[in-house]
This record gives structure tokens, C-alpha cells and sequence, in this order.
């Protein structure tokens, strides 16, 4: 076999590329030759000065860098090192990737991590592999990795009786699956560890009882907790405008012929006893509250003002639900509660009803609910615009404020 030789300007080219990308092996590997061979050519150049050898040497004049510039070169090729560096990474981490048929988010950031522990930079590996930071870290953080058995105390199988005989942990199951079929079906692992010990005699942890109804899969299932929003009592207030306390209630109406009752769910302006808005159905629920409460901040043009009304109810259903008290916290609205039994603190939606059944529902008899929505529309459109009000010097509703805006009627405090 013959064997081949190579020039001094070949092994200086690559000695220095090696020096540059700090990996001999790439190096002879992209070159085709023995990475020993390339180690060997590196150690002998640090002890020999090929240069001096070389042909081209002897003609061409030594320069010698300025401090400065010597800095700057030192910088670039640093650059450099760390592009091609990168750009090899690269390469590896992306023939990694082709290995798997359409990967996934779980296997990119399982790449991610084998080349991370291989101590290269997360930022670099994440980039190249395509996925945030963000999306990485919240995943290490919030996913619970599969538990490993790391060498402690193994399951011994039993546990012990009062007389200290050993019993199967697949007899204790069957106990336990006995328990559930009868009365005690209710009860959940800490009730049926007790009973393990009154009725079997057992010697045994709830934790363990925990354990085996888990496998079994009859744990109960866990109670939801509760949100509990703070309950606000009514206080006494001075309103001097419009916007300040508003209120809202609801009241019944009754269709005879269809022999079933509607809703209408009001909200009354306690300044200018205007309707602000309502809502009338067959049902109503806290998300209706909600949804006229938002719509009466939107017709009043409250939304880009901080300073909101104040709502007050009693403690009807719809106004202790989750739907009304979420709608309240996010619409940046005071929302508080009258005691019970104290209709005098919720006075004037109250008072609005009793015109509504004066004036409207006791004169009609309605035949069905769609004759009922527009009678009732039609009266809260006339009270809103033209019903006199002795409280408000014999105006109308929308009149009174139209007044107060033109400053034509005086000003007075309503104390609630």
C-alpha cells in the first residue's frame, strides 16, 4: 500500500483551522485524515517552528502587530471561533431533529436538554432548536417529571394485625372494595382507614390506605374549594349626583293564560330615579346581573372614568352568585349587600316596583309573555321619559337630568 505524503503548507492549514475551531477531530475528519495524525502535527508544531522551514518564510518580511491591534485581532478571531462553533452545534443538534418523523414540543426541549447537560449555552441550544425560553422554562417548572425510585425503604406487600400476623396487601384490597359496595360507600380514605382498624384489627397508615384506593381507583373525588367574596354591608350615604349609588332588584309579573310567572331585573339611578337598564325573561340568573350591570356603565359612558357608581342589592341569588361578584371585581365596581329584612335600605328599587305593579301589572292581564314584554317596555320607555315625579320637581326622569346639565333646577343631597 503506498502511503501518501503531504506538504508543510497543508499541515500548517490545518493545524491552524484546528486552533481556530478547537476541535482536532472535526478538522481531520472534514479533511479525511486521522485525528491522531492531526494531534501529532499540532504537538510538533508547538515544539518545532515550521514557518522557519517553510519555502514562503524566507521571502516574506515578519510583521509584528501593535499592542492595539493585536487586541483587536484576538477579538475577531474570537468572533469567529464562537460563530463556527455555533454553526457546527447547529448542524449536530439539527441531525438530531431529522431522526424524529415531525417532532414534537416534547421532543425538541428533550433535545434541548441532553445538549443543555452537555454543558452548552441554554439560550443557543433553545434558539437553535426552536422553542422560547419562556415556553422551556415553564415547562421544567410546572410539568411534574415521572417519579424515580431513588433507593428508599422498598413496599413491603402487608401490614400487621393487632397480634402481629402479617396481611396481604391484596387481601386488604378486597376489604376494601367489600366497604364500598356497602354503607360505607360514602366515606373517603380516612374514614375507611378507620374502619380497617375497628372491623379487620389492622395496624395500618392512612397514607398506605391512600395508596392502595389510588390503585384501586375509587379515592373520592376531590371537593372543589369554594371562592368566597366578602360581604359588604350598605352604609349610610349623602348622594349629590347622578352615577353615585345605583340599585338594583328584582320583581315578579304573572302571565295567566300561560299560568307561569317573568322576571324583570332593574337597576334604578338612586340621584335621578332613572331606569338605566333591565333585563326580562323566563329565568333570571347572576350572569344576566352581570350583563345589564356592564351594559348600564356603557350607556351611562362610565368605563373611561375611574370613579364608578356604587351597586347596591339585597341578598337575592343572583346578587350572592360568582357570575355577579366576578362581573363586579372586574368592572372595578363597590358592590354591597343590605342585612336581611331590611327592604328600607334598598328603598328606592323597591318604590320603582310598587309604581311598576300600581301603574302597569295590576292593569293588564297578560295572554302570553311576548304581550308582556311589550306592555312592560312600553311602560318603563314612558316612565324613563315622561312620567312626572314629585321628587324631582314634577320632571320626568330624563327631563331632571337634562335640567341638572343646564343647571336650571337646584341641586339637593338624597341621604340613604
Amino acid at each position: 500500500m503506498q502511503r501518501k505524503s503531504y506538504s508543510m503548507e497543508f499541515k500548517q492549514q490545518l493545524i491552524q483551522e484546528a486552533l481556530e475551531a478547537g476541535n482536532a477531530s472535526q478538522v481531520a475528519r472534514r479533511h479525511g485524515i486521522d485525528g491522531k495524525m492531526l494531534s501529532r502535527w499540532i504537538r510538533q508544531s508547538k515544539q518545532t517552528d515550521w514557518k522557519k522551514t517553510a519555502p514562503e518564510a524566507k521571502k516574506i518580511t515578519a510583521y509584528t502587530p501593535s499592542p492595539k491591534e493585536f487586541q483587536e485581532l484576538e477579538h475577531e478571531n474570537d468572533k469567529l471561533k464562537k460563530l463556527l462553533g455555533e454553526k457546527d452545534l447547529e448542524i449536530a443538534i439539527l441531525r438530531d431533529l431529522v431522526k424524529k418523523a415531525n417532532p414534537g414540543l416534547s421532543d425538541k426541549i428533550e433535545i434541548a436538554d441532553t445538549w443543555i447537560a452537555r454543558g452548552y449555552a441554554a439560550a443557543v441550544v433553545l434558539r437553535i432548536v426552536g422553542v422560547s425560553e419562556q415556553t422551556y422554562y415553564y415547562r421544567k417548572k410546572h410539568l411534574k417529571s415521572q417519579r424515580v425510585y431513588n433507593g428508599g425503604r422498598p413496599i413491603p406487600g402487608f401490614s400487621l394485625d393487632q397480634k402481629q400476623q402479617p396481611v396481604s396487601d391484596e387481601q386488604i384490597k378486597e376489604w376494601l372494595m367489600e366497604l364500598i359496595t356497602g354503607d360505607e360507600s360514602i366515606y373517603g380514605y380516612r374514614k375507611l382507614t378507620l374502619c380497617l382498624k375497628r372491623q379487620y384489627g389492622l395496624v395500618i397508615n392512612k397514607k398506605k390506605v391512600y395508596r392502595l384506593c389510588q390503585e384501586l381507583d375509587i379515592l373520592q373525588p376531590q371537593r372543589r374549594k369554594r371562592i368566597h367574596y366578602p360581604r359588604k354591608l350598605a352604609n349610610n350615604r349623602e348622594i349629590r349626583a347622578s352615577n353615585q349609588l345605583w340599585e338594583m332588584d328584582v320583581k315578579y309579573g304573572y302571565i295567566a293564560v300561560e299560568q307561569r310567572f317573568f322576571f324583570l331585573l332593574s337597576i334604578i339611578d338612586v340621584y335621578d330615579r332613572s331606569i338605566i337598564d333591565y333585563h326580562m325573561g323566563l329565568s333570571c340568573e347572576g350572569k344576566h346581573a352581570a350583563q345589564i350591570l356592564q351594559r348600564a356603565l356603557w350607556k351611562r359612558q362610565l368605563f373611561e372614568k375611574e370613579q364608578r357608581p356604587v351597586i347596591r342589592t339585597d341578598n337575592g341569588p343572583q346578587f350572592i352568585s360568582h357570575a355577579f361578584e366576578e362581573a363586579c371585581l372586574n368592572l372595578k365596581v363597590e358592590h354591597e349587600r343590605i342585612p336581611p329584612k331590611t327592604p328600607n335600605k334598598n328603598a328606592h328599587i323597591e318604590a320603582f316596583h310598587a309604581i311598576l305593579e300600581q301603574d302597569c301589572l295590576s292593569r293588564h292581564e297578560f295572554d302570553s309573555y311576548q304581550d308582556a314584554y311589550r306592555i312592560v317596555s312600553d311602560y318603563l320607555l314612558f316612565y324613563n321619559q315622561r312620567r312626572i315625579h314629585g321628587s324631582l320637581y314634577d320632571l320626568s326622569p330624563s327631563e331632571f337630568l337634562q335640567a341638572i346639565r343646564l343647571q336650571a333646577v337646584k341641586p339637593f343631597v338624597i341621604k340613604v
